[in-house]
């Protein structure tokens, strides 16, 4: 006789409580899911939406992306339907019990705690509060998640359906001039909005280099953007209905008083002056921070808890060039972690958290700015020594229709490394900063940049691609072929050295620096007794527009036995950053 098998055990599924949707956390729910089909994924979210689309909020605000809908990624019926997920929004975590291994959670009118096998945290990041007096007006707003882009959107529609022709457009006030409160001024200008940007830094977009900066301030004020940089906000307050000096269509209105004694008048205000990692829950449960407050983890994910994980813009992760432990608040990253927490939850071999580089990519009215690695502030805080290069290239083959300019900065160490980049111009910039992220990552040199093969058809690029252009200009520099000068060296320039101006005499005439002598550079071979007898034996401080053809004086001088120097990025990159320093030429 055969015996029957008797009915089959099988063990509890794995508990995996996940704290906090959107990019880190529902990146992991989901990866989590393909790779556990019976593990019980419950994902606690404190706000309504769940899952959505972060970025893309401040285009939502300009009208680009009409539908509210589409930034609603996913709702909790449809990744209970296509997941599995059990997702409650609605549902703040108060506290963690590492020792019982539960979480307490805090609903409308409830409180339950909640056992966890394994448990992640993605709280995201909250918003600076900067100490500005009156920051609870209702006039003022933020622009992190969807219910404040209904806000703005609501407030927007009710001033432009009370504002009479005759009367002036809207204000507003933006305090913050990063990528999020660029994208702003962006998208209230696009709405008809007159826009106030107050900046404490000396300059837009303050992870940029300032020599590239300037085309962003520039491209502002053609769009009407009113700049206030190097000021600080520091009350906002309500007019009266009764003051005289507030305009009929102000009601709501508030002022903003700026630390140079501006005082602005406007309809709203966002303050955007950056964020910070949302780790209370974590310091309260006793898990490991760093000094920035960012959750401290392992190249897994991990934190001080084995059966805690975190991702996203809470958590430590170290600068890729710098070495330093920061937060990169990034949805990039923040996705990569949560595949990867989910990975290592269930027991899988996973790709181990990689050095950040903070790519990061804006678009300013018709100008692209991008950033990859470290610019030269980080750098020089850092004690890292490096050579910066300026070029400013054609995005396609110039004598194809459409070219434009494209300029570009990239630091290099001694040997060659890639360290950082950025790019500003009207059309070509994601490409080359993409290219330049994957070299970064790579660890390639200025030789490996003058050496890469990349597409070309005159409508696309040129036989020598710009990033091609930078590991020519760097290999020059390091290995001594062209010595170089940078703006920021011009008043020893000035004072120490002979300036030799070789551009067109018409390019002279338009503004040039005081004392310099313009020879331009065809006839530099057949005067170059003038250069030497006005030189005096002095080092000579070429220039000319771009540096290409100051590249070419610098190499004739050298040749002929003068001690010579070109400036990097030439008169575009000086003028960026002393534009009260450049003397017209006299009438």
């Amino acid at each position: 006789m055969t015996a029957t098998a008797g009915p089959r055990t099988t063990p509890e599924p794995m508990r995996i409580v996940i704290v906090g949707g959107v990019a880190g956390g529902m990146s992991a729910a989901a990866r989590a899911r393909r790779l556990n089909e019976h593990a019980e994924i419950i994902v606690l979210e404190q706000g309504a939406y769940v899952s959505f689309a972060n970025c893309g909020l401040p285009y939502h605000l300009s009208g680009e992306i009409a539908q509210r809908n589409e930034l609603l990624l996913h709702t909790p019926a449809s990744l209970a339907a296509s997941l599995n997920l059990d997702v409650r929004t609605g549902h703040r975590v108060t506290g963690i019990d590492r020792h019982s291994q539960k979480v307490t959670i805090q609903t409308e009118g409830n409180s339950y705690r909640l056992p966890y096998d394994a448990l992640l945290l993605s709280p995201g990041a909250v918003a600076v509060r900067p100490p500005i007096e009156g920051l609870d007006h209702p006039a003022v707003h933020t622009l992190r998640t969807v219910p404040d882009v209904d806000a703005l959107r609501e407030r927007i529609e009710e001033l432009l359906a009370t504002r009479g022709k005759t009367q002036p457009p809207p204000s507003a006030v933006v305090i913050g001039a990063g990528f999020i409160g660029l994208e702003a001024v962006e998208a209230l200008t696009a709405r008809g909005l007159r826009v106030h940007l107050v900046e404490l830094a000396d300059h837009v977009l303050p992870p940029l280099d300032a020599e590239l900066a300037h085309l962003l301030a520039d491209e502002l004020a053609e769009h009407g953007v009113d700049l206030h940089l190097a000021v600080s906000a520091r009350a906002i307050a309500g007019i009266s209905a009764v003051d005289e000096s507030a305009e009929k269509s102000s009601t709501g209105a508030v002022t903003v008083a700026l630390s140079d004694g501006t005082s602005l008048t406007a309809d709203l205000v966002i303050v955007n002056v950056g964020v910070r990692p949302a780790s209370t829950l974590a310091l309260e449960a006793g898990l490991v921070l760093g000094p920035t407050g960012a959750i401290r983890v392992d190249a897994d994910q991990h934190t001080s808890d084995p059966h805690i994980w975190a991702v996203g813009d809470a958590v430590e992760v170290t600068q890729a060039i710098t070495g330093a432990r920061i937060p990169v608040p990034l949805a990039g990253p923040a996705n990569r972690q949560g595949r990867r927490a989910a990975d290592s939850m269930c027991g899988r071999r996973t790709t181990p958290q990689a050095a950040v580089l903070g790519t990061a990519i804006v678009r300013v009215f018709g100008l692209t700015a991008a950033t990859t690695g470290a610019n030269q502030v980080t750098l020089r805080r850092a004690g890292i020594e490096h050579q910066v290069v300026h070029i400013h290239p054609e995005h396609h083959a110039g004598y194809y229709p459409g070219s434009e300019q494209v300029h570009l900065v990239a630091s290099f160490a001694p040997d060659g490394t890639l360290l950082g980049a950025q790019g500003v111009g009207r059309a070509g910039v994601d490409k080359r900063i993409d290219i330049l992220a994957t070299a970064i990552r790579a660890g390639m040199s200025a030789d490996d940049l003058a050496e890469l093969e990349l597409a070309y058809a005159p409508p696309y690029g040129s036989a020598k691609d710009p990033v091609n252009m930078l590991g020519f200009v760097a290999q020059n520099v390091l290995d001594g072929t062209m010595r170089q000068w940078q703006a920021q060296d011009l008043d020893e320039a000035m004072t120490m050295t002979f300036v030799l101006d070789v551009r067109s005499r018409s390019e002279f005439a338009a503004g040039h620096l005081d004392g310099a002598l313009n020879i331009p550079h065809l006839e530099l071979r057949q005067r170059m007794a003038e250069v030497a007898a006005s030189a005096g034996g002095r080092e000579v401080s070429v220039y000319c527009a771009s540096g290409v053809r100051s590249y070419l004086a610098t190499r004739v001088l050298l040749s002929e036995g003068f001690d010579a120097r070109n400036l990097s990025g030439g008169w575009l990159t000086l003028q960026a950053l002393h534009p009260n320093l450049l003397m017209p030429a006299p009438a």
